[in-house]
């Protein structure tokens, strides 16, 4: 990383509001980190360089307490209607093939356990099951529409 280039990333981190920046560039895996922390703030863990991997970014700001996203992948919703939330990023499909008849319709009473949809990841067609029995009260996606972590897909009101 040459002179020019660092004067250009401070002068545009002294512009912002960005707290904490840091750039990799170049084959010989050249970083630089700059950050706004003031000497009264606790001392931050030094950084150990390891070979680089991809990685998914990690969000460094505390999450916030929430009672609506279980670890069972649902969520509840005040008017005690269960959301079955997406487990992955994919495709959505209510069938197994556009021959099919859907797996679940609005209305529907489904069990615990009960392939509600296919969600296609990478070319993989993974079954998303109920985890309650109840009535199916909303579908929220369309078939074919690509989905993201954690969306709504299902609405259902517990038996």
């Amino acid at each position: 990383m040459n002179e020019d280039k660092i004067k250009r990333i401070l002068k545009l981190f002294q512009d912002s509001e960005v707290e904490e920046i840091e750039v990799e560039s170049g084959f010989f895996r050249t970083r630089l980190r700059i950050s706004r922390r003031k000497a009264s703030d606790a001392p931050i863990a030094p950084i150990v360089q390891a070979p680089a991997a991809p990685s998914a970014p990690v969000s460094t700001e505390p999450a916030a307490p929430s009672s609506a996203a279980p670890e069972s992948g649902e969520a509840a919703v005040d008017d005690g209607l269960h959301q079955v939330l997406s487990p992955m990023v994919g495709t959505f499909y209510r069938a197994s093939s556009p021959e099919s008849d859907a797996f679940t319709k609005e209305g529907a009473t489904v069990k615990s356990g009960q392939t509600l949809c296919i969600i296609e990841a990478m070319k993989i067609m993974n079954e998303i099951p109920a985890d309650i029995a109840g009535q199916v009260v909303d579908i929220l996606v369309e078939n074919g529409q690509p989905v993201e972590y954690n969306q709504p897909l299902f609405t259902i009101r517990p038996a």
